[in-house]
């Protein structure tokens, strides 16, 4: 069975063996604001996914993450799609999400209905990265 629910403080432990990219003041204000999520499978977490509002007023998806050893069995495609209804529910009229150039992820997205809006490089030495690319969603 397939579970999808708000973050919570207790999921950090499991949120920090797939999210690097977050400091724990910023994920208790992810859990705080239910601005993430975590999909389990038989009461087990496998992946998550978090979003803010880019410009303040548009959700924009920074990340969606499941455990390698569940990739490729539809639940990244079900936490998109319940996260794509809840902003809709809320009142937003479209979504946003970025990847990496090199990162198989854009493929997925567009998969999705998501289309190419955009691009930015970064290159400033401690920010250097590949191209990210940007994808949004009318709901």
């Amino acid at each position: 069975m397939t579970t999808i629910r708000y973050v919570e403080p207790g999921d950090r432990d499991f949120w920090f063996t797939l999210d690097r990219h977050i400091s724990k003041t910023e994920f208790d204000r992810k859990a705080r604001d239910k601005m993430g999520y975590v999909i389990l499978q038989n009461d087990i977490p496998v992946g998550l996914m978090r979003y803010n509002l880019f410009w303040d007023n548009t959700p924009f998806c920074t990340l969606l993450h499941i455990s390698p050893v569940c990739r490729h069995g539809g639940l990244g495609r079900r936490l998109m799609l319940h996260w794509e209804k809840e902003m809709k529910q809320l009142g937003y009229e479209w979504v946003m999400v970025s990847t990496q150039s090199d990162e198989d992820a854009q493929h997925f997205y567009r998969k999705l209905g998501y289309q190419d809006a955009g691009a930015l490089v970064l290159n400033i030495t401690r920010a250097a990265q590949p191209m990210e690319l940007f994808f949004v969603k009318e709901l």
